[in-house]
């Protein structure tokens, strides 16, 4: 496959012309770049001679003099490229290049490679972190990867690992989100829960309280009915002995007058008169001590024992008082009861 036969079919040949552009060191766009003899490979000027300064720390002596040339290796195809005593400067200018960079720049204004405060590096307080290391899943600059602590690490563009792991996190915030729909279903469905066992509960203690009402009054409906037997029963007894004592005491006001008569015919001196009034008197007091025979009360007439009322059962049954079980719950307790039962169920067969 040719060049020009992918540039046509790629989707967006613009993107492809701009990785074309990127400089193999600091994978940025090409800055002054310089063409490596005899490969012909390109690289940025400033990136070219940090190589060539890395590969000849000594090319450049304390008092200024240079050394008569030096060499170094292309970072693309590990070619060895030997530079006169002009070092890095003494390389050809790919104008070319220049200007495709400078048209891509005009074309894609709206499109600036770099946004906000780019960070630095630590180890290369001049050189932007652009790069990213695979190995280490940390960003870093291309000196680290040339001579630094990544040179021997697999790199990426920084936009591409950028990119990459964006679309990763916007996956997650998707299941995060997604997540959160469901613990919002979950909260949702829990508060509706909350709302019908609050409303059931209401209900329930509604008909509860009703109920025991009801049986309030059939209780006090027949508490009612029994005193009211035991006041009738009462108002008879006391009306029938206040009768009696009525009686005795109208007996007791006769006998006290026939006293008194009987006394005054005492205190008669007249022989005539007192026997004029004494025989009557006498038959008098006769009759009135044979009809003083009145009615008696018999023994424990007074008594109300036999209103006795037992309610201690009552009492059990309303102490046993619960809710119906379901039949679930009476099969667990019947099981618990029979894993309770008879002990003889667990003995061990001794040796026979």
């Amino acid at each position: 496959m040719d060049y020009q036969s992918s540039i046509i079919r790629d989707s967006n040949p613009m993107e492809n012309l701009e990785k074309q552009l990127i400089c193999p060191i600091c994978l940025e766009m090409f800055s002054k770049p310089v063409v490596i003899l005899p490969c012909q490979h390109n690289l940025c000027r400033k990136c070219a001679n940090d190589v060539f300064q890395a590969a000849n720390p000594y090319w450049q002596t304390a008092r200024g003099t240079t050394i008569s040339g030096g060499r170094f290796r292309c970072p693309s195809c590990r070619h060895e490229v030997i530079l006169d005593r002009h070092g890095v400067y003494g390389l050809q200018r790919n104008l070319l290049v220049e200007n495709i960079i400078d048209i891509y720049k005009q074309e894609y204004t709206s499109r600036p490679l770099k946004k906000g405060n780019h960070p630095m590096c630590k180890e290369h307080e001049d050189e932007k972190i652009n790069i990213y290391c695979l190995t280490c899943e940390v960003p870093t600059c291309s000196m680290c990867k040339v001579f630094g602590a990544h040179k021997d690490c697999e790199v990426a563009p920084l936009q591409s690992v950028f990119q990459g792991q964006k679309t990763e996190l916007t996956n997650c915030i998707s299941m995060l989100v997604a997540g959160n729909d469901r613990i919002q279903t979950i909260i949702n469905q829990l508060e509706e829960s909350c709302k019908a066992t609050e409303e059931n509960g209401r209900q329930v203690k509604q008909d509860l309280c009703e109920k025991f009402e009801a049986l309030i009054a059939t209780v006090e409906e027949r508490r009612s009915w029994l005193l009211e037997r035991i006041s009738k029963a009462q108002e008879e007894k006391v009306g029938f002995m206040q009768n009696l004592i009525q009686q005795y005491k109208d007996q007791l006001e006769q006998s006290s007058k026939l006293v008194e008569s009987a006394i005054q015919s005492m205190e008669e001196e007249a022989g005539a008169a007192f026997l004029m009034s004494a025989k009557q008197l006498i038959k008098t007091i006769i009759e009135a001590s044979k009809g003083a025979q009145l009615e008696k009360i018999e023994p424990g007439f007074e008594n109300m024992d036999y209103f006795t009322i037992d309610l201690e059962n009552i009492a059990e049954a309303l102490r046993s008082l619960d809710f119906e079980a379901d039949e679930e719950d009476e099969e667990l307790n019947e099981e618990e009861e029979t894993e309770e039962g008879d002990p003889q169920d667990e003995k061990v067969d001794g040796p026979q």
